[in-house]
């Protein structure tokens, strides 16, 4: 057996948190809780996670995805609408607190 922590391999490895939440009956916000500065980097990098990726990650416009990128928490909070109106007939999560998953999988960056 090996005493080596695998290599960060999904923006979740480099979190201490990465969570979603109801942010009113049309908007879904998401938030990276990164452990450190270095992993900030990472997750605040545009050429990494931008609107597009978002977009193509959750099926939303990328003209309506909203970052906020806080350097002195080492937080990343994204906001978009939510595809359906929450509560609605067609909602499946109506806290959004399974919206993080594909954000916390997202693959790193290969350096």
């Amino acid at each position: 057996m090996s005493d080596r922590t695998p290599a960060p391999s999904v923006l979740g490895d480099l979190a201490i948190e990465v969570r979603s939440k109801n942010a009113g009956p049309f908007w879904v916000t998401m938030e990276t809780f990164m452990k450190d500065s270095a992993g900030y980097a990472i997750a605040a990098d545009d050429t990494f996670l931008n609107e597009q990726v978002i977009a193509d990650l959750y099926g939303v416009d990328a003209a309506q995805v909203q970052f906020f990128r806080i350097p002195s928490l080492n937080v990343v909070k994204i906001s978009f609408p939510r595809p359906v109106t929450q509560a609605g007939v067609r909602d499946r999560d109506i806290h959004a607190g399974q919206h993080h998953v594909p954000l916390a999988t997202l693959e790193l960056p290969r350096t």
